[in-house]
């Protein structure tokens, strides 16, 4: 059974920055694309970026060039770097796991079948 763990969401103001990480277990990083993901109040989920073994990385045009998506293949560990924060990135953060390789043009939840329970960012100014 894939389970996934988030962690280090939390608080932080406008411009600030925050790494949120994903502890993957009973998964094979070569075998599967990882994703972010995020819902904010009343809005649907929506995805924020993903990454695979072969080097895919995809972004949400709205946090290219702000976030960075990374993974540790060894230690199955996926991170989400945040910088620049905005106040419409608060929302509840997930991660999770889709068996095959990324899509490179979009990041859809759709396609993914494993998720964390997910970890809350809030941005004030």
């Amino acid at each position: 059974q894939v389970q996934l763990e988030e962690s280090g969401g939390g608080s932080a103001e406008t411009g600030g920055s925050l790494r949120l990480s994903c502890v993957a277990s009973n998964l094979t990083y070569s075998r599967y694309c990882m994703g972010w993901f995020r819902q904010a109040p009343g809005k649907e989920r929506e995805g924020v970026a993903s990454i695979d073994s072969a080097g895919t990385i995809t972004y949400a045009d709205s946090v290219k060039g702000r976030f960075t998506i990374s993974q540790d293949n060894v230690r199955t560990i996926q991170y989400l770097l945040m910088n620049s924060l905005k106040f419409d990135d608060t929302a509840i953060y997930y991660c999770a796991a889709a068996l095959g390789t990324c899509n490179s043009a979009y990041v859809s939840p759709r396609d993914f079948y494993y998720w964390g329970q997910g970890t809350q960012v809030t941005v004030s100014s």
